[in-house]
């Protein structure tokens, strides 16, 4: 038994690693007013009402990241421009690991302000053109309304012309961003750790003691059971306070430093190098005696007061293990919400506390403990490695955000490699520490173990000559730090699956010299042009419409589009026409378009296929992916982000096979 334990903290770990419909939605809304300054000047002010989990991104981070929040004005000889837009609301910062840079953004609200000098005393209108993207966990939307301000030099107000209204019907498009999904997953990670704890030699051995206390001191055993509630109860409560502490007096924008400035980042991976250094027995982490020897007197109080300080007590005899434990808890959840740190501790309190409650209540139950011994120093040992492990994912943020350059993926993976390897190697009891008991032999349980640390350690080898391994991506530094990459090095010097797509084309694409598509594959980023190649060769057409900002689409390209099947088909039997939504390229005057939706002219390459998208499929969610044939029919239902390759295999035979009946 005693190694089923260890055996479910591994699994555990593993198991953590490998872990659209369109519709309407209403992100944003917009209050447009003015401020009376002196001079004939007057401050436009926009003010964004952002809904509950959603961010607005800001203006001011560099290109190649989600789409900046932008206001362009109509230019007009009533009113002159004083300076640039100014955003007083503060914006958010946080690393993004799509995009490999600091991308800023707004939640819940955002104040922008534009000085402009009146040169007319007549009424006139102020007006222009806003583009904006929001996001929430999972979901992005991006928007372009017109806005307009009417003001004359003594009275000033402001409306929203009613296309901005086209805002309302955009559709999301998926957009994953943060390690923890949600507050239910933060609380059950932190309630494994919260178990992981129990099996530390600093706590496991405190279980049968403490309830025997309980059972002994009390006149009667409902008045025991009633000690031994108060006692979880306090275990929780002290431990949730510590999570409120910090959520109160660091708060969220603390905590956003924190995820990003270089400065914490490289100060928590010491902090986990220290953890680590700990549980591999160079020392133990306490607290100072006196504040021990303090709470352990007032223990005799008995009743609710002597439950609560020998709560104390326990917490902090057992800081020594649970130290490490309860600091990762609380640096991994400071991430930006206040909840984050309280749900986190209570979730570890909860899974801490109720063992020592229920073996109270079924005093009965502790005749099933396994006893005390080194397995629970093993346990420690474990942890220890996998704290070091962990821990690097705080330098590799630092890394990447300043460019060091010290933590390239390769060089990343060789010390996981490294670490994995010597797990493997102390599970079979030939890597030993100081307070290591003799192994005489090796049970099932830590053998099986072993084989899953080895089996790790070659499941990540191939990640050192190119492979994605998509497993474990969130932990790794971008692709793109990888200097040795076979895959990009055989498509790009022998140019053999170029060649095939190239000897399908009917001519050059437009925009090629700017506009590519992943892994060797060509096609067309006009769509004009790509339905008269499609019409040529009688082909059905595959229409990606996609973004520079659209983090959902380098998902699938990373993990669908990558699969062989997938490659084979587009190649083989599509026209492939990928339309950028977000491009910034002015079209010649012969290529504008007047939207039938809103009655604008379109006059930038990715504004005429958002358009596109939103007249002919009404939505305007990326990835999107339309089959169509050349007579520009659908041939079934499209489809959006959906990391199943399978499910996109299905999808395109079905439109293969449906334009063969035709």
């Amino acid at each position: 038994m005693k190694q089923k334990f260890l055996f479910l903290l591994l699994l555990v770990f593993f198991s953590s690693l490998f872990t659209l419909q369109a519709q309407i939605r209403e992100t944003v809304s917009w209050d447009f007013s003015t401020e009376q300054l002196d001079n004939n000047e007057i401050n436009l002010v926009f003010t964004a009402q952002i809904d509950k989990e959603w961010h607005l991104y800001s203006q001011h981070f560099p290109d190649g990241g989600p789409i900046r929040f932008s206001a362009t004005f109509t230019p007009s000889d009533q009113y002159q421009l004083i300076g640039d837009l100014q955003e007083i609301t503060k914006a958010s910062t946080e690393y993004d690991d799509i995009f490999e840079m600091n991308i800023q953004y707004f939640v819940r609200e955002a104040i922008l302000k534009q000085k402009v000098k009146l040169l007319s005393e007549t009424a006139f209108s102020i007006q222009g053109e806003m583009e904006y993207q929001t996001c929430r966990e999972g979901e992005c939307v991006m928007f372009t309304p017109d806005f307009e301000f009417k003001v004359n030099a003594s009275n000033a107000e402001s409306s929203l012309d009613s296309s901005s209204e086209v805002k309302e019907k955009f559709s999301p498009m998926k957009n994953p961003r943060k390690e923890y999904s949600s507050l239910w997953s933060l609380f059950f990670i932190s309630f494994t750790f919260g178990l992981i704890a129990l099996l530390t030699p600093c706590v496991f051995p405190m279980i049968p003691m403490t309830v025997s206390f309980f059972m002994h001191s009390s006149e009667n055993k409902r008045k025991a059971i009633f000690n031994a509630v108060v006692y979880g109860l306090s275990i929780i409560g002290i431990y949730t306070i510590i999570g409120t502490i910090v959520a109160v007096t660091l708060g969220p924008s603390f905590a956003n430093w924190l995820s990003t400035h270089w400065i914490p980042n490289i100060l928590f991976f010491i902090i986990f190098l220290i953890f680590a250094f700990s549980f591999f027995g160079m020392f133990e982490i306490t607290m100072p005696g006196w504040i021990v020897n303090k709470s352990v007197s007032k223990e005799d109080k008995g009743g609710i007061a002597g439950s609560f300080f020998m709560a104390f007590t326990l917490v902090l005899v057992s800081f020594s293990c649970t130290g490490p434990i309860v600091g990762s808890i609380l640096v991994k959840s400071a991430g930006g919400e206040v909840l984050e740190p309280i749900v986190g501790m209570f979730g570890f309190s909860l899974a801490f506390a109720l063992p020592f409650t229920l073996f109270a209540i079924f005093p009965s139950w502790l005749n099933n403990l396994p006893k005390s011994g080194g397995w629970l120093n093993s346990v420690k040992v474990v942890l220890g490695f996998l704290e070091l492990a962990l821990g690097l994912k705080f330098l590799s943020i630092a890394d990447q955000t300043y460019g060091w350059g010290l933590l390239d993926r390769e060089i990343y993976l060789g010390i996981w490699i490294v670490i994995f390897t010597l797990l493997g190697f102390y599970l079979l009891g030939k890597l030993k520490f100081s307070h290591d008991s003799e192994i005489k032999f090796i049970s099932v349980p830590r053998l099986m173990l072993a084989i899953v640390s080895f089996s790790f350690v070659v499941y990540m080898i191939p990640g050192m000559f190119g492979a994605p391994l998509k497993g474990i991506s969130g932990y790794m530094p971008p692709q793109t730090t990888q200097d040795f990459d076979i895959a990009a090095i055989v498509r790009d010097q022998s140019g053999t699956s170029s060649n095939i797509r190239e000897a399908e084309l009917c001519e050059t694409p437009k925009y090629a010299e700017k506009l590519h598509l992943p892994h060797g594959l060509r096609g067309y980023f006009d769509f004009e042009q790509g339905l008269a190649c499609a019409k040529e060769q009688n082909k059905p057409i595959f229409i990606d419409f996609t973004g520079h900002g659209c983090v959902n689409c380098r998902e699938m390209e990373a993990n669908v589009w990558s699969d062989p099947r997938v490659q084979k088909i587009l190649r083989e039997d599509y026209v492939i026409i990928a339309l950028y939504v977000d491009d910034k390229q002015t079209l010649p005057e012969s290529d504008w378009v007047t939207s039938t939706y809103d009655g604008k002219v379109k006059k930038t390459l990715g504004k005429k296929y958002a358009d596109f998208q939103i007249t002919r499929f009404g939505v305007n969610a990326q990835p999107y992916y339309v089959l169509m044939d050349n007579e520009e029919e659908s041939l079934v239902e499209p489809r959006a982000y959906d990391l199943n390759a399978d499910k996109f295999v299905e999808f395109l035979e079905n439109g293969k096979r449906e334009f063969q009946n035709r």
